[in-house]
């Protein structure tokens, strides 16, 4: 069984270099040492404000994918307004995956209702497939089978669990072992609904190889912060292969 694809998430350091008004750390730069270490793709979630990747970096790195890295994939996070939507269709990500994010929010920190959003959802999902892109849809890692039903009339092609809950359980191993399972049943519905999983929030070299043990048909996860901080060590080679040997 293949492991899951590891993409790196760039807006930590997008948001380090928007410190001073100089183009360092180069968000595409450390895009390509990623990539060039074996990272699979490069995620970015473009936010309204720019306060991290700025709308300026996002064909720069679809040129670095498209000129050197041509077997990788390009995701774009982001709440489906007009203005997002249209950065998609302009940048042309292989992936797209919708949060249901307020533009206010420090970062993503639960899924989607399903249910009661599915009907605005599918209209998104449409469009997105409409241009050719894969969609996945942030969704809570205890979602119930009606939820992931709900999610897969949408016509989305995965869900991506949102892990923030199991990874700040770094020190209550029984509460570990709880989210773990939680993550474990909603994945299984979306598997026997045709969906695959994603999964992307707090997962860490340390976490991460439980959670695909977990969740064998794991398709990839999407690691920012940790993998970011892992840097400040081992630096983006250093810490990609670190992180792809947790995947294995």
């Amino acid at each position: 069984m293949m492991s899951a694809k590891l993409s790196v998430n760039l807006n930590a350091v997008a948001l380090l270099r928007n410190r001073r008004d100089l183009p360092w750390p180069t968000v595409v730069g450390l895009g390509r040492i990623a990539l060039e270490a074996g990272a699979h793709g490069l995620t970015v979630h473009p936010r309204p404000d720019e306060r991290h990747t700025r709308f300026s970096d996002l064909p720069e790195l679809r040129a670095l994918i498209d000129d050197d890295f041509p077997q990788a994939e390009f995701n774009m996070e982001g709440f489906p307004e007009e203005g997002f939507l249209q950065l998609c269709e302009l940048n042309q990500p292989e992936q797209v995956t919708l949060v249901p994010d307020d533009p206010t929010q420090a970062t993503s920190d639960h899924g989607w209702d399903f249910e009661g959003q599915g009907n605005f959802l599918r209209d998104c999902v449409q469009r997105l497939k409409g241009n050719g892109f894969r969609v996945s849809l942030f969704c809570d890692p205890d979602a119930s089978e009606q939820a992931i039903n709900a999610a897969a009339q949408t016509g989305a092609d995965r869900i991506e669990l949102y892990t923030g809950p199991y990874g700040s359980c770094y020190d209550a191993p029984k509460k570990e072992k709880a989210a773990l399972d939680d993550m474990a049943c909603t994945a299984q519905f979306a598997e026997q609904l045709g969906l695959k999983v994603n999964a992307g929030h707090d997962l860490t070299v340390a976490n991460l190889s439980a959670l695909s043990k977990a969740i064998p048909n794991l398709a990839e996860v999407s690691i920012g912060h940790g993998l970011t901080a892992d840097c400040l060590e081992f630096g983006m080679a250093g810490s990609v292969k670190r992180f792809l040997d947790a995947l294995a």
